[in-house]
């Protein structure tokens, strides 16, 4: 992985901030690191991360929040991208909590030297498949040019007549554009799979923005409920598995 990994440390005790930040920098990975003693702190300094160590019992005078009440608060956000959290705690009776607000892991105080390593490494992994995800793109023709569209942001893709309809991700989570170019949607199929799955005649949606399906309908996450033909069932929930499966590792 080549990219500065861009890290953050809350934690209100200065001699954990500093014993985590000796930890992450023994790691054997590029990385930018700061620091905050308060949730409040890191939520007014408004960067982006792509990994957050959090101390879950933040609080004292004059504290606004603690640190589970800070990653409610980053899950709410309508971002571009979200730091992988890793809670760190002096209590394993949050760990529920902790995965309620998608926690990747949490680490017990005091911190392991060899459990903090697996933990990081892992995360790592995570950041650099996320960042290889935003890299693959789509080239389609626009205006008299072309246009690289990254399938992060495609939602999926409709047929209609001769034309290829994309619904993309505009802004924040709950805005959708149109994008609409001359095309096969059969052609796109071939290209895309494996992230793709033709749940229509009519419909090439993206794997990673589904959010729920029944036999008859796919909801994405952008809202929209999709028909999902009968005979495209049994296809779909396999190529769903798997593809889920190939995310978890």
């Amino acid at each position: 992985m080549t990219d500065t990994v861009k890290i953050a440390v809350c934690d209100d005790e200065k001699n954990i901030r500093a014993y985590l930040v000796s930890l992450i920098k023994k790691q054997a990975i590029e990385c930018s690191i700061m620091e905050y003693a308060s949730a409040d702190e890191y939520l007014s300094d408004g960067r982006e991360y792509d990994l957050l160590f959090l101390d879950i019992e933040m609080g004292g005078s004059g504290a606004l929040m603690d640190g589970m009440e800070l990653a409610r608060n980053i899950r709410a956000m309508d971002t571009g991208r979200q730091p992988i959290i890793i809670f760190v705690t002096g209590y394993e009776k949050y760990v529920y909590d902790a995965f309620d607000v998608g926690a990747f892991q949490y680490l017990v105080k005091p911190v392991d030297e060899h459990k903090f390593a697996e933990v990081f490494s892992r995360a790592v992994g995570q950041i650099a498949s996320e960042v290889e995800k935003r890299r693959k793109k789509l080239v389609i023709p626009y205006a008299g040019g072309s246009k690289a569209i990254p399938f992060h942001d495609i939602y999926y893709m409709e047929s209609q007549n001769h034309n290829i309809v994309l619904y993309l991700k505009s802004g924040n989570q709950t805005c959708t554009s149109r994008l609409e170019y001359y095309g096969k949607i059969g052609d796109l199929e071939k290209e895309l799979a494996g992230q793709f799955y033709r749940i229509h005649r009519g419909y090439l949606i993206n794997l990673f923005h589904v959010e729920s399906y029944d036999r008859t309908e796919v909801r994405m996450a952008n809202g929209d409920k999709l028909l999902l033909s009968r005979y495209k069932y049994d296809g779909f929930v396999q190529a769903y598995m798997e593809y889920i499966s190939e995310e978890s590792q």
